[in-house]
């Protein structure tokens, strides 16, 4: 997969604070033994895994940069996944909906798994068992327990049959407009980047107009070298970057052992990660 640089990092990545498989320090030390010079941490919805990742990073002589995955849906009902780094943790603004979200997802979580009791052998205590006790709870903790149960051989089998939006144990969830979610996070003093943007292979994707309202709204960057972003759609991304002066990042979405994806198979180099600081106001990066 393309790398963006020599000096690599990688600006996607999970820990066990939202739907990773492994404590933040362990992901911070996967990136010091993929050999990059630094990672941003970005769980879903949540900062709570910055402190550890940062102490772990400033242990392991890499640059950490805290970022957040923030999970919105479309008025057509789209998913789509804004990426936020270096905002404030404290925003009023952005964490009311982060909030708002954490508690529409974890009531969703609860009814889906009420519904698959009916057929399979799962509880909600054995969803809470895959996760630590603040974290973000969502299908990945349901596909695990699917998986503890002999359901479903793993989260890619769970997600692309009994956990699949077309599923009727599928439920929905609250999540913010995209355009108001780049509105947030810039509002916090965070940069915005589109995540995936056209991983086709996932479902649904935006078209060109909302995405153009995305960028007159402060969109910053697009997350174009990312294995779900097919080749020709990375073409159409870069060409988009350079109309509207976005800068491009290549993340690994690293979840652990919770997909195949691989700490720094794609990755953005040390000039892309200082423009972005340089536009931040919220928190800064951490440098060894």
């Amino acid at each position: 997969m393309a790398s963006l640089g020599v000096m690599p990092f990688d600006l996607h990545t999970h820990s066990h604070v939202s739907d990773g498989t492994e404590p933040p320090a362990d992901v911070v030390r996967a990136a010091a033994g993929a050999g990059l010079t630094g990672l941003a941490l970005t769980d879903h919805d949540t900062t709570a895994g910055w402190a550890e990742a940062a102490h772990a990073a400033v242990e392991t002589g890499l640059t950490f940069i805290p970022g957040m995955e923030v999970s919105c849906v479309s008025d057509t009902g789209i998913s789509v996944h804004l990426l936020s780094y270096l905002h404030d943790p404290l925003a009023p603004g952005l964490m009311e909906e982060i909030g708002r979200a954490r508690t529409s997802r974890l009531m969703r979580a609860q009814r889906m798994v009420k519904r698959l009791g009916e057929d399979y052998p799962i509880t909600w205590e054995m969803v809470l068992a895959h996760a630590t006790p603040d974290a973000t709870i969502g299908r990945p903790h349901i596909a695990d327990a699917l998986v503890t149960a002999g359901v479903i051989r793993d989260r890619s089998a769970a997600f692309t049959s009994i956990l699949t939006p077309r599923s009727p144990y599928y439920v929905g969830h609250y999540a913010p407009d995209p355009v108001d979610a780049v509105r947030l996070v810039l509002e916090a003093g965070g940069v915005p980047v589109f995540a995936h943007p056209m991983a086709s292979m996932r479902g649904r994707v935006i078209g060109m107009e909302l995405f153009r309202e995305m960028i007159e709204a402060g969109l910053a960057g697009v997350e174009v070298f990312h294995r779900d972003n097919p080749d020709e759609a990375r073409r159409t991304l870069r060409l988009l970057a350079l109309e509207h002066d976005l800068f491009i990042t290549g993340s690994s979405d690293y979840h652990g052992a919770g997909k195949p994806n691989r700490i720094g198979e794609n990755t953005t180099p040390d000039e892309v990660v200082a423009r972005l600081a340089e536009q931040a106001t919220g928190t800064e990066v951490i440098r060894p």
